[in-house]
């Protein structure tokens, strides 16, 4: 079936805005793994998302105000090669930029929270190894996996009481783990099957803290003290995931695909020595997510197919880190592919949205702003060429 990877190639456009409002860019999608013989692809996206919210009172404040879009547009590259070395040995060097963020509560809105934000720069580079076990269509896959990430967060606003003003700035490192995974393929009715686990990552930042003068004992004698202040170390594990991929022909112009991913966000922390020291907490409190995601495609020409995709993740506790303020979402995706010869060039679009959520702070939790009418859009364009 000629149509057999238009699904893939959807699915790359769909997932490159899978979380914008949170830390997760993209699926660890392995695709290109999977294309017949030499296979070289090139990729990029653009995603806008919108989210905006208004205050909650606090204290004295009445709340009302807007937060404004706290959100910033952003790009993504990735490409990615795959060599074939006999009929059942290939392997794939993949980039991509899974993990980002870039958000901030402008100053001139929310009063809880404004001068709050993140910057996160991810970029991975994977290579895997696949073994084709002959006349059984199952396959074995496994690799390496570097990953390059800095940042930094800002907290501010009068939610934040005494922290308001505090900053980590976290250096850049690079750190590596492994995947793996097992595939079943059926080449003549285009079905394939395949289930992957991501290993934790963990890195070790040198960090630099700041912030304003803490004072120890309140109104006590003691005078406030730099406290918030200082270089010292941080460990985060990006959190380990699983990827179930499936596809398969119902006839010889139609692909139905789609998949389960499940991350262990529960494991992600990030706990700044000296913050952790003064409030007792640390930066990010995340749940677990399961997104699911179904699509089909259809060939109509020789040279033209296309593909439309529907994705979902349920909410979760509704209080949420500022930091990553949405909770759940609802996307479709929709791609067009033009084939000429060996080149494949698929582009598309993708409309998400993002659930409602309730930015929190303080202990116990407290809501500070309410975050209604969430979206993104986001555009993609995939060359590959097989060679």
């Amino acid at each position: 079936m000629r149509i057999a990877y238009l699904g893939a190639a959807a699915w790359i456009l769909c997932s490159t805005i899978a979380h914008a409002g949170g830390v997760e860019r993209s699926n660890q999608f392995l695709g290109p793994l999977f294309e017949p013989g030499h296979y070289l692809e090139l990729r990029y996206g653009h995603v806008s998302p919108s989210i905006t919210g208004t205050d909650l009172p606090l204290g004295p404040y009445p709340g009302g105000e807007r937060t404004g879009d706290v959100a910033a547009s952003y790009n993504s590259f990735g490409f990615a090669y795959k060599h074939q070395f006999d009929e059942f040995w290939s392997a794939a060097i993949i980039m991509d930029q899974p993990f980002g963020a870039d958000l901030a509560y402008p100053t001139s809105g929310s009063l809880n929270l404004g001068g709050t934000g993140v910057v996160i720069n991810n970029t991975d580079l994977t290579g895997i190894i696949r073994f084709a076990v002959p006349e059984s269509g199952f396959g074995v896959h496994a690799g390496l996996r570097s990953a390059r990430t800095d940042g930094h967060v800002s907290l501010s606003g009068a939610s934040f009481g005494p922290v308001n003003g505090y900053r980590v700035d976290v250096d850049r490192d690079t750190a590596y783990g492994w995947l793996a995974g097992v595939s079943w393929e059926r080449p003549d009715i285009a079905a394939r099957v395949s289930l992957t686990y991501n290993a934790v990552i963990e890195h070790d930042f040198d960090i630099s803290e700041s912030g304003p003068l803490v004072d120890p004992d309140g109104p006590g004698p003691a005078p406030a003290l730099p406290l918030l202040d200082g270089r010292s170390s941080l460990t985060v594990k990006t959190p380990k995931s699983w990827n179930l991929e499936f596809q398969t022909g119902i006839d010889p112009e139609t692909l139905i695909f789609g998949g389960v991913r499940w991350v262990d966000w529960s494991g992600f922390r990030v706990d700044p020595e000296r913050l952790v020291e003064v409030t007792g907490s640390g930066l990010v409190d995340l749940d677990d997510t399961t997104t699911f995601t179904i699509g089909v495609g259809r060939k109509f020409t020789d040279t033209w197919s296309g593909a439309a995709s529907f994705t979902y993740e349920k909410s979760g506790n509704e209080l949420v880190s500022p930091l990553a303020p949405v909770n759940g979402q609802k996307g479709i995706s929709v791609a067009a592919t033009y084939t000429q010869d060996r080149i494949k060039i698929t582009t598309g679009v993708s409309y998400i949205k993002l659930g409602d959520a309730l930015p929190e702070t303080g202990t116990p939790d407290t809501a500070r702003a309410e975050i209604e009418g969430s979206h993104a859009w986001g555009v993609g364009v995939r060359v590959g060429y097989s060679f």
